[in-house]
């Protein structure tokens, strides 16, 4: 059995950009990378989205003065 070793961050990110750069070229692998980030802001946006139409004090009565149902005491 051969023994792996963990890459640090930097070797990892290092190692990976250049076999992208040899396998794809600059522009392709630039262009795989922006596609992470794109997608990144597109939830960021989404999610901004629905604290725009959250209404702050209802959802923290909710969350904070509110026991989960799962707890209620039955009189």
């Amino acid at each position: 059995m051969i023994a792996e070793s963990i890459l640090t961050e930097e070797q990892l990110i290092q190692q990976a950009t250049e076999v992208l750069m040899s396998k794809l070229g600059l522009v392709e692998t630039l262009r795989f990378l922006a596609l992470t980030t794109r997608g990144h802001e597109e939830s960021v946006e989404r999610h901004r989205a629905w604290q725009a139409t959250l209404d702050k004090d209802a959802f923290f009565d909710e969350v904070f003065n509110e026991p989960p149902k799962a707890w209620s005491v039955p009189d």
